[in-house]
């Protein structure tokens, strides 16, 4: 094994048993996992089916992405719009804090390290390659993964909300991903199937 492999390896075991502490469960296909883990599968699983051509830096950022994320709580801000963008402002710069901290432990440099903060930190989407990837894979996992969900929490909003909420998503991904959303290349959620048709249309 090459010293960059074991590296690799390392910091992919420290990030995974970073957020194996997760109290949050969620089971899976009759499997508990850590929340925040089975999310990192994940995206791991995600990118490979979207971009297996990546390389081990992107493959870190993108396990990394909510490292640790039950740490920074929504309720530690104020409940209103304003205090959620802090708080997803400051979760950001946690996530890519917190996988900096780990990848140094493991024996990365600067220039491997720099990259991942700055596509956990979601710095200039649509301008930097790292970042929009990040987006891409983040927001096909939501759709495939999530979404659902998200709308049973939420069924006060009404169809025009729902078109938003898609609508904002479909725009911060890249063409190629909406590509990839729309060839198959991710399960769409059955019962919302319409609903995302008729929010993506050009019509």
């Amino acid at each position: 094994m090459s010293q960059q492999q074991s590296i690799f390896d390392k910091a992919m075991a420290m990030i995974d048993a970073a957020n194996s502490e997760d109290p949050n469960h969620e089971v899976d296909k009759g499997k508990e996992w850590p929340k925040e883990l089975l999310y990192s599968q994940r995206m791991s699983d995600m990118l490979q089916r979207y971009a297996s051509d990546a390389d081990d830096t992107m493959k870190l950022a993108i396990r990394a992405q909510h490292i640790r994320r039950w740490e920074s709580r929504r309720d530690a801000y104020p409940m209103d719009r304003i205090g959620y963008l802090q708080w997803r402002k400051g979760l950001y710069q946690f996530h890519a804090q917190t996988a900096a901290d780990l990848l140094v432990q493991a024996g990365y440099g600067e220039d491997v390290i720099d990259r991942v903060k700055q596509a956990v930190a979601k710095k200039k989407i649509k301008e930097n390659p790292d970042t929009q990837l990040l987006e891409d894979v983040a927001d096909l996992v939501f759709i495939e993964h999530y979404m659902p969900e998200f709308v049973n929490k939420h069924p006060e909003y009404d169809e025009e909300k729902w078109l938003d909420i898609i609508r904002k998503t479909w725009k911060k991904m890249s063409g190629q991903a909406q590509q990839f959303a729309l060839s198959g290349g991710i399960r769409l959620p059955e019962p919302l199937i319409p609903l995302i048709q008729k929010a993506v249309s050009k019509g």
